[in-house]
Parts: C-alpha cells; sequence; structure tokens
C-alpha cells in the first residue's frame, strides 16, 4: 500500500496554510477570520460539519444522523453525531474533539504553548484526597520552570483551594490559562517547607525533545536515554542531535521516555521509528492508515521507515510508558514491533488511541473528527486497551526525568542485564476499562495521531 495525495492534500490545504500563517508571525496567531462571505451562523456551521462528517468521518456508516435545525449550539451537534460504539469490533468514540484554530496553530504551527507551564500527577490519585498531589513534569521554558518549580514538589493549594478539595471535585480547570498574563497563586511544599508564589501563564516555546545522555546498566552496558515529550515539526532537528549522540557514543540498548507524550504527527512519530529501527528496516512500512469506505481508495497511505545517518539499528528498544502515552506515540510501539524490533515497555498500560485525524478550520475553530486507524506492516491494530507494561512500575515523582536511579529508568537499566523485571508489579494507574473511559490528558496537555 503506498500513499496516495491527492484528495487529501486538497482537503489539508486550507490548514496548511493557517498553520503556515501561524509559524510566520510573533508571539502568537491573530484570531483568524472566517474567509469573505462564509456564513458562520449556528445553522450554517452545523450544516457544514453534518457534511463534513458525512463525508469523512470514519465512522460514518455507523454514526448517528442528528437534525443540524435543531442544535443552536455546534459543539452540541458535534457530540451528537459521534459513533456511539454500537459494533463489537470498535468502541464508542471517546477522541473527536475540538479546539480554537488559534489555539491549534499555536501548538502544532508554532511549537508554542499558552499556560503555565505545570503538570501534575492527579490520575495517579483520583478519587484520594488523603493522598499528596504531586507536581509530575514542568514544561522548561516556562514560568513555572523559571520560578523553580520541580518534579515531586507538593502542591498544597492553588488559589487558596486546597489540592485535596480538587482531587474530591476532580476539577484541575484552574491550571487551564484563558491569556498570557493570567495568573495562579500555589502553595508548594518540598522537604518539609512550604513556598508561596504566584505563576504568570505565558506564550512559551515548547521543548519536545529533552535530556539525551549515556547512562549504564548496573553491569556496565552502555546505553543511550532520550525523552521525547511532543511530536511536532520542531521535534526534528533535536531528535536528530540526541541520535547523533547516541550513535557516537555506541549504545547498545536504547530508553525512550514516553510517559507524558500524548501524540501529534505521524510523520514525527515514524521518525521516532526510523531513528532506533535504522537500516533493516528502511522502506518498511511504519504505519498504514486506514480510512472509510468511501474515503479508502483515494487516501489509505502508508509512512515508511526513512534512512537517517544517525540511526542505530537496534533490534531492541526499552519503552518508558504510561495511561498518557498516546495516539502517536503508541504509533511508535506498534510501528516497530511491526518490523520485528522487541520493544520492552516499562510502566504503565498505554491509552489505547490507534486513530487520528485530517484537523479542518472552519470558522474558527479546528475540528479534529477520527479520520482513519492505523495499523503496522503485520496489519495489527485496533490496540483499544492499550500496550500492557513488558515491566510494570509505578511513576516515580521523586526522582528527575533522566537520573539514573528514577524508576522507571532504574528498571529498563536492570532488564537490559537480566531481561527480567526487578521489582514486583507495582499497583498502577489502568483500573479502568480503557473501551469507555475518557481520554487522560490533563489541563495544558495536548495529543493526537495526524496525518501530516
Amino acid at each position: 500500500m503506498r500513499p496516495a495525495f491527492a484528495l487529501t492534500m486538497k482537503r489539508l490545504l486550507p490548514a496548511a496554510l493557517t498553520l503556515l500563517l501561524a509559524a510566520c508571525g510573533g508571539g502568537g496567531p491573530a484570531p483568524l477570520p472566517p474567509p469573505p462571505g462564509e456564513d458562520c451562523s449556528p445553522l450554517a456551521r452545523n450544516l457544514w460539519l453534518r457534511d463534513e462528517l458525512n463525508d469523512w468521518y470514519f465512522w460514518n456508516q455507523l454514526s448517528p444522523r442528528p437534525d443540524p435545525a435543531a442544535y443552536a449550539s455546534t459543539d452540541d451537534f458535534f457530540a451528537a453525531s459521534l459513533y456511539t460504539g454500537s459494533s463489537p469490533d470498535f468502541p464508542a468514540d471517546r477522541w473527536s474533539t475540538s479546539e480554537s484554530t488559534e489555539s491549534f496553530n499555536r501548538f502544532f504551527g508554532e511549537g508554542r504553548a499558552l499556560g503555565y507551564g505545570m503538570a501534575v500527577a492527579a490520575l495517579e490519585i483520583s478519587g484520594q484526597p488523603d493522598r499528596p498531589l504531586r507536581v509530575r513534569y514542568v514544561e522548561p521554558l516556562s514560568d513555572a520552570a523559571a520560578q523553580g518549580v520541580q518534579r515531586g514538589d507538593q502542591v498544597v493549594s492553588i488559589n487558596g483551594r486546597s489540592a485535596a478539595d480538587l482531587i474530591s471535585a476532580g476539577d484541575l480547570s484552574v491550571l487551564n490559562a484563558g491569556a498570557a498574563g493570567d495568573s495562579i497563586a500555589l502553595v508548594l511544599r518540598r522537604a518539609g517547607v512550604e513556598r508561596r508564589l504566584t505563576l504568570v501563564a505565558t506564550n512559551h516555546a515548547l521543548t519536545p525533545v529533552q535530556g539525551a545522555r549515556i547512562v549504564s546498566s548496573p553491569a556496565g552496558r552502555r546505553m543511550g536515554y532520550v525523552m521525547v515529550k511532543d511530536m511536532i515539526s520542531q521535534a526534528l532537528t533535536p531528535l536528530d542531535t540526541a541520535f547523533a549522540q547516541l550513535r557516537t557514543a555506541g549504545v547498545a540498548d536504547v530508553v525512550l521516555d514516553l510517559r507524558y507524550n500524548g501524540g501529534g504527527l505521524v510523520s514525527v512519530a515514524s521518525t521516532v521509528g526510523s531513528y532506533v529501527a535504522g537500516a533493516p528496516a528502511v522502506g518498511r512500512e511504519f504505519a498504514t492508515l486506514l480510512f472509510n469506505r468511501q474515503r479508502a481508495a483515494d487516501n489509505n497511505q502508508s509512512f515508511l521507515f526513512a534512512d537517517f545517518g544517525a540511526a542505530l539499528g537496534l533490534r531492541r528498544v526499552f519503552v518508558l510508558a504510561g495511561p498518557r502515552t498516546c495516539s502517536a506515540s503508541e504509533q511508535v510501539i506498534n510501528g516497530l514491533r511491526g518490523v520485528g524490533v522487541q520493544v520492552v515497555a516499562i510502566g504503565d498500560t498505554s491509552c489505547g488511541k490507534p486513530v487520528g485525524y485530517l484537523p479542518v478550520p472552519h470558522c474558527g475553530t479546528t475540528w479534529s473528527a477520527v479520520n482513519f486507524e492505523s495499523v503496522n506492516e503485520r496489519f495489527e491494530g485496533r490496540y483499544f486497551d492499550g500496550f500492557a507494561p513488558t515491566c510494570a512500575v509505578a511513576d516515580d515523582l521523586q526522582h528527575a526525568l533522566g537520573a539514573p536511579d528514577e524508576a522507571l529508568l532504574s528498571a529498563a537499566r536492570s532488564y537490559a542485564d537480566t531481561g527480567v523485571c526487578p521489582v514486583p508489579a507495582a499497583p498502577l494507574v489502568s483500573v479502568r476499562t480503557r473501551r469507555t473511559a475518557a481520554p487522560l490528558l490533563e489541563p495544558g496537555e495536548r495529543g493526537g495521531m495526524i496525518l501530516r
């Protein structure tokens, strides 16, 4: 199966132009007005969306067909139009989404985010307000990083509301920033000492590739570590730099840290896979994207493993994963397995999202309705229950990401020597039914499997 781009590129052209305009701007894209003469009334938007879904939605033959005139809100009409899980082959659609075109362009065009830059481990303590709420990730160029917030810090309160109250309510919306300059008041605790600070939301550049370094196994095996946080085009240059460093060092194994990678562009995911698999996989299929029946002939297409000078040609790779490992990052696992690379997953079960989008902007909103499913070279896909870990290890918030003694990386280092998981099975986050649970993205985080 080989690419057939004509109709796909015609469809993507408006989105591509929008992204190009965003990338050429300054601090952030101005809201894009509708084209002259475009009708953005609620009914017109609903009618446009109905036609879009009838033509391109992956489950268009199985989804409801509500009356566009019966909905005053396009968001409500969209929700009513999504596939409900009537087929035993597919769970209900929990992935189709929408957002402002400005926000979409900021992330996928400019490689930037609007926010405070602090992510917490709320999922791990959901329904358990007596447990401490801790910071799990800090975006390096955010205000949180500038003010010294660190992984493992305990959140005592936000805007005067206790962490226990936030967890009891299941409400972390306070961490969503509406505009640059918004602020939140934090009380954090570290080593028993509390401090107060005010975080200010900024439009900051993302750091999609981090922490490339050489680590050793307990027996002295030379291993590489690299964290890939976001599958965006801004990751391409640092990926090449990171793998060139690992290749020069002559590593025997690589640890890919995808535990917080919610996905992104299929092309970037295939690039990550290509650096791992190297020459033996060049020209073979990383992923094939399968569209609905009426679009399949013109739009089914394959992404192939590519030839990169810094590629390592490994037959085994360690992937640090968990419930936030989603979509395009799961494609890396599936794509490598499809060409015979042994993927040793350390951590927790991944999110279970083998489907993706061709996002389309309309009247200031970018709609990402599921358009295709993804399979590997062996035609393996539909991993709606996620990929279970080879070695189950709970996320370790007491150590920095990439530190040799951090629990997931430490387990990978030991496994490289022995082929055995060094710890008893951990109590993991994945105690939910994958086929019915909502996506596990938290405030400030993004995900997806986008055809580009």
